[in-house]
């Protein structure tokens, strides 16, 4: 499927095509594989991504941490798929918190 050029919801779009993916055939699809092998495998790939980016970020490695973000995201993104969690329910959470302090914010969960 040939897509337009990335706009503000490249996000939602990815998500779209990680869903597509969930059942095809785990020889052929990176993300099929990683369903294939669960939620735990999943987010051990978040975790992975999340120090490289971290890494190359510390190294002052522009073209890295953009590599590495995306890879980041797009894992991200399959446990959330992984997880019921859909692009709209972060969405909603982050507008949820426009204009609150990002201190009160935090305290505001740790009560909760």
């Amino acid at each position: 499927m040939k897509r337009g050029p990335l706009t503000g919801s490249v996000l939602d779009s990815l998500y779209e095509v990680i869903e597509e993916r969930r059942g095809a055939d785990p020889e052929s699809s990176h993300t099929a594989k990683l369903f294939d092998r669960g939620l735990d495998k999943i987010a051990q790939k978040v975790g992975e991504e999340a120090v490289e980016t971290v890494i190359e970020a510390t190294r002052e490695r522009r073209q890295g941490v953009i590599d590495e973000s995306a890879d980041l995201l797009y894992h991200l993104m399959v446990l959330w798929a992984a997880s019921g969690v859909k692009p709209k329910h972060v969405w909603a959470a982050l507008e949820g918190r426009k204009g609150i302090s990002g201190i009160a914010e935090k305290a505001a969960r740790a009560k909760s």
